[in-house]
């Protein structure tokens, strides 16, 4: 049976009455603990299957939203808050080592750095992929051991470097010689990753323009190393985030082959193939590994001793978050010819303006090329949260709405057009799922908006629940 868990960032005043055999956790945002308030209900209420994930994040928007009036709540108390199911996160790594179980994942801390999800994921056995000190410090406090880290940034801080040094993180990233007399200045002792050019054309995000050896230059780059007394471990590529061609991967992996002969005939013992990431987390995915398998299967095979690992970011994170937003403000708009020269008036359409946007948690939009897509959580005094009144709507029926964010820049819009079938008014609720990468962690004050949004976790999963001991 699932027993449901919940969690929250901050102390609120929840009710799961309905829901029996209920563990809710409140986390306290000023020491970092939990409390736990165990609820057993018996009798005529007991269930012998517990609640799926979606009723387990249907209950947790519900019972937020349902506990705020907007028409006298304190100042914040109706901002934007997401719904976390740690459950998914063990649903995706197990997905992960049923596709790809040669590759050990570094998850990408920089997707989404909530401390729930790492603390999961370190459960879970994974290592980290970190770009910053910060990003390392935080990872180490959670008593993550330094092997388990890699400082996958190819051009770093002088300072930060002394600082892994002095911390014991040893692997690291480089593309360039001047890099690696930065390295051989301040920490000669480095366990070093040549990170190689990849065709990212079908990406999201392309990085290649920014890092990467071409391989004209990994042969001096590997003679340079020798020469400083460096000691280069492996190869690292990226395929760009939200990679869309699985050919890309087969040919990184065959050019990351030939660096591994390249660094042979100087004396380096490669030991190492960091694959990257660009991994989503949709249907696409068994394919992407499919192709990736294959390829790590021909070039480094399992008698050849290379270890494998990748840097996955989006694909454990994406899914599991889900964030509601308040409509603070509508605006109706009518077409003002027709009423004037037409002999019916037209259905107005809506502008609702909501209490997040492009500078908060959709940075999404603009910086990661994503489309969040609006679905209704709650409109006249009814929860909709999935059901098919909640959907957008493809044909021309329905109210037609543009959402768009608080700020006063005009480009702050998150849908240009979405037609629903319930009239939205001003303190009705929107939810969008997929919400946990490069959302929260990219989110602006700009305009003096919070960025610091509420996490509700819930659990589906009784593995997930067991490793953060629950």
């Amino acid at each position: 049976m699932v027993m449901p868990t919940l969690l929250a960032d901050r102390f609120v005043s929840l009710d799961y009455t309905e829901l029996t055999n209920n563990h809710v956790f409140l986390k306290s945002c000023n020491n970092g603990y939990f409390e736990q308030h165990n609820h057993h209900h018996l009798g005529e209420h007991h269930h012998h299957e517990g609640p799926t994930a979606k009723e387990l994040i249907g209950n947790a928007l519900r019972q937020r939203v349902e506990s705020i009036d907007h028409e006298d709540c304190e100042p914040g108390e109706e901002d934007t808050f997401f719904v976390a199911d740690l459950g998914e996160v063990y649903r995706q790594h197990l997905r992960w080592k049923m596709n790809l179980p040669r590759v050990k994942p570094f998850y990408a801390v920089k997707c989404n750095p909530d401390p729930m999800l790492l603390k999961l994921l370190a459960a879970l056995g994974n290592g980290f992929d970190c770009a910053s000190k910060a990003e390392i410090e935080q990872v180490l406090r959670m008593g993550v051991d330094p092997s388990r880290i890699i400082y996958a940034q190819p051009c770093k801080t002088n300072s930060y470097v002394r600082y892994v040094a002095q911390q014991g993180v040893r692997a690291m990233t480089f593309d360039n010689a001047d890099e690696l007399r930065k390295i051989a200045r301040f920490y000669p002792e480095a366990e070093l990753y040549l990170r190689i050019l990849t065709d990212d054309t079908s990406s999201l995000c392309r990085l290649s323009m920014k890092f990467g050896a071409s391989l004209d230059s990994t042969d001096g780059l590997l003679a340079l190393a020798r020469d400083l007394n460096l000691n280069v471990v492996g190869v690292s590529f990226h395929v760009g985030s939200g990679a869309s061609d699985p050919s890309a991967f087969l040919k990184a992996v065959r050019d990351s082959h030939m660096v591994f002969q390249q660094a042979a005939s100087y004396g380096f013992s490669l030991k190492t193939l960091d694959v990257g990431g660009g991994f989503c987390a949709d249907n696409t995915f068994e394919q992407m590994a499919g192709v990736l398998r294959e390829a790590l299967d021909e070039y480094f095979p399992a008698h050849s001793g290379i270890n494998l690992i990748a840097e996955p970011g989006r694909f454990y994170a994406s899914a599991a978050y889900t964030l509601a937003c308040n409509v603070i403000a509508r605006r109706t708009i009518q077409d003002t010819a027709l009423i004037n020269n037409g002999t019916t008036t037209p259905d107005p359409s809506y502008m609702l303006y909501v209490n997040d946007g492009l500078y908060g948690n959709f940075s999404s939009i603009m910086f990661d090329h994503q489309h969040p897509e609006a679905k209704v959580l709650r409109a006249g005094g009814q929860t909709l949260y999935d059901t098919p009144a909640a959907n957008g709507m493809d044909d021309r029926s329905g109210v037609e709405y543009s959402i768009w964010g608080p700020t006063c820049d005009g480009i702050d819009r998150i849908t240009e057009s979405i037609r629903f079938p319930v009239v939205l008014d001003v303190g009705d609720w929107l939810y969008f799922e997929d919400m946990g990468a490069y959302t929260k962690c990219s989110a602006t004050t700009f305009n003096g908006f919070s960025n610091e949004h509420d996490v509700i976790y819930v659990c589906s999963e009784p593995g997930a629940k067991a490793l953060l001991d629950l």
